[in-house]
């Protein structure tokens, strides 16, 4: 069966001459779209469930960071902060002539939301931050690091699939090896030589293993700036990155923020699972209301 395609390709330049990539599902003449963010190893292909949900109700845009997927990688890898992340999203906007969307941004790519907050708000209809905060735990910081930027490849997408399984058992228990296949396709390639790689520049990890260069500087006043707009967020219950006590802070701080936990998840949701789906669409309807 062929791949459904229901999305166009998009690219832009970055400051620095990155030509950059985007996913772009039609839809939502006359409301703000949706721009998606995703976390640090991962590409647009992390959202197409969502997009397939949303789209035509809603315009959909899948972003990939430098060195992900179809974007190009960066010639200098310290440029792989959330910093620079900001001003590609920021360059995007300009082309795009985007001057307000809704935010969906899953662990790094709620960082960046955030950052996007402090800057300047007033684009932002909406917000989602998936399992991420303004304080990350280091346990789950510490976990992550023992992966980022490790080159593995594979012969085959089943030998893939179970890697996969082996390394998110506890994140995602209980998952069929047809769930961690659909899982390895979002996560890996077929290279050049016809092996299994993963979608990044393992160069990613090089600013990333510099402590402090996960979020930047405190981040707590970028929750503040949420106040005043629509705010979901999304937590997995075993999350080893986003504490209930951080989650539970951040909401008690922005009025109009709901708490969603989804049940027997670590980090980070997918936001497939029934419980984010159904707070993502109480958020849309108060952005369109």
């Amino acid at each position: 069966m062929g791949e459904r395609r229901n999305y166009s390709d998009g690219f832009w330049w970055s400051n620095d001459g990155l030509r950059l990539h985007y996913r772009d599902y039609a839809g939502g003449e006359g409301k703000p779209p949706l721009i998606c963010f995703p976390g640090l190893t991962r590409n647009a292909r992390d959202y197409e469930a969502l997009a397939d949900r949303f789209a035509g109700d809603w315009r959909v845009i899948l972003v990939e960071f430098r060195g992900r997927g179809e974007s190009a990688f960066a010639k200098d890898p310290m440029t792989y902060v959330p910093l620079t992340y900001l001003q590609d999203v920021e360059a995007l906007m300009s082309e795009l002539g985007i001057a307000r969307f809704v935010a969906v941004g899953t662990s790094l790519g709620g960082l960046v939301t955030m950052l996007l907050a402090a800057t300047d708000g007033t684009k932002l209809a909406g917000v989602v931050l998936n399992d991420v905060g303004p304080e990350l735990n280091p346990v789950g910081l510490a976990r992550i690091r023992t992966y980022v930027g490790k080159a593995v490849y594979h012969p085959t997408w089943m030998h893939a699939a179970r890697a996969v399984a082996e390394a998110n058992a506890d994140v995602y228990p209980g998952r069929t090896i047809e769930e961690w296949l659909r899982m390895a396709k979002r996560l890996y390639r077929v290279n050049n030589s016809g092996r299994i790689v993963l979608d990044y520049d393992m160069r990613i990890a090089e600013p990333f293993r510099v402590p402090g260069n996960e979020t930047g500087p405190d981040m707590w006043p970028t929750i503040d700036a949420l106040s005043g707009r629509p705010l979901l967020v999304v937590r997995g219950e075993r999350s080893d990155i986003l504490s209930a006590d951080i989650a539970d802070k951040m909401v008690a701080r922005v009025p109009e923020a709901e708490l969603v936990t989804v049940p027997g998840v670590g980090h980070a949701p997918t936001l497939e699972e029934p419980e984010a789906l159904a707070g993502i669409e109480r958020l849309l309807a108060r952005v369109a209301a």
